[in-house]
């Protein structure tokens, strides 16, 4: 598998931005911080959203149409994010 490519991630995460902020911080307190979160973790999350494993309302619109590169991409990106927002 080749790596996955980190502004792709960036450039496919402008939607994501608006609850978990642009810089991977959330400003809404229901939100999760994605900002150097783990990136299995994330290719985890997002799949399971995506797949139906994991139920939520929001979230599994959100990652129906995303491929298992959309996928790699953001969490490359979210991981590679300094967790304090800077």
């Amino acid at each position: 598998m080749l790596a996955a490519d980190i502004a792709a991630g960036k450039a496919k995460s402008v939607t994501c931005g608006a609850c978990h902020g642009n810089n991977g911080i959330s400003a809404i307190p229901m939100y999760p911080n994605l900002a150097g979160q783990k990136e299995q973790y994330l290719v985890l999350q997002l799949k399971a959203f995506r797949d139906g494993e994991r139920k939520n309302m929001v979230m599994a619109p959100m990652a129906a149409g995303l491929s298992d590169t959309d996928i790699a991409n953001l969490a490359a990106y979210y991981a590679s994010l300094d967790p304090s927002g800077k």
